[in-house]
């Protein structure tokens, strides 16, 4: 089994963040839990620092998300964030679901993850994980999921 940043996250997301449980484990509860789901140390390490980074990101001051600004993706983005993945960025923005700190913030946390091209769907859930971490956000995080699910599983007209 190949793991990597993204599948520690994902499970730490499914069994810590995602489901509001009442339980705060400490840190050396949640490593036991992931060498125990058979994860590297590792990429245990790697993941916990991205969502330190994500918590240290959360107590920033928000600026400028009132302006009007068109983002300039570098070259190295370019290159990890694929057409479809900034046209549906700049989607999320147009539309309100994003605010330009948040887009930052959601383009910092896709470039810190080593794991190669960025897909769509990776795009979704970190943009989701962006949102859920973020304090005033849950209409917005609410829309996230509901695209998320929604086009795991599409209904029928």
């Amino acid at each position: 089994m190949k793991e990597n940043v993204f599948d520690v996250l994902m499970y730490l997301f499914e069994h810590y963040f995602h489901d509001t449980v009442e339980v705060d484990p400490n840190r050396a509860e949640i490593e036991n839990d992931l060498l125990g789901a058979g994860f590297t140390e590792l990429q245990i390490r790697k993941a916990l620092d991205w969502i330190d980074a994500l918590a240290e990101h959360r107590e920033l001051p928000i600026v400028g998300d009132q302006t009007p600004a068109t983002r300039v993706f570098t070259a190295a983005e370019l290159v990890r964030i694929d057409t479809e993945g900034r046209g549906f960025l700049l989607f999320l923005e147009q539309t309100g679901i994003l605010t330009p700190s948040n887009r930052e913030m959601v383009i910092d946390r896709l470039m810190a993850l080593d794991d190669g091209d960025i897909d769509l769907d990776k795009l979704k859930w970190v943009v989701l994980m962006v949102l859920f971490s973020r304090p005033g956000e849950e209409e917005a995080c609410a829309w996230m999921e509901n695209l998320l699910f929604e086009s795991a599983h599409p209904l029928a007209h």
